[in-house]
């Protein structure tokens, strides 16, 4: 996945600018992104504070490593049955 050029801290502040009264269309201008990009990580990020982010950010790591080793651990254990029908 492609790294953004703004880290969670700068998103916030961002969205928090737009909600203190600037208009959207000046908030990107200003910081150079598209509306799109904006409204995107309003959907992601609207609500949240930083630790939250930063917490988010952290489940969202530790969940893609478990999922990881369930999906080596599934295909180990297709290996041994497949290993253990064969006859010798």
């Amino acid at each position: 996945m492609k790294r953004s050029r703004f880290s969670e801290e700068q998103i916030i502040a961002i969205l928090k600018e737009q909600e203190a009264g600037m208009a959207t269309a000046d908030v990107c201008r200003r910081h150079g992104i598209s509306l799109a990009t904006f409204y995107k990580w309003k959907s992601k990020y609207g609500g949240l504070e930083v630790s939250d982010a930063r917490r988010l950010r952290t489940l969202q790591e530790e969940n893609a490593r478990l999922t990881k080793l369930l999906a080596e651990a599934m295909l180990d254990n297709v290996v041994l049955k497949d290993l253990a029908s064969k006859k010798w």
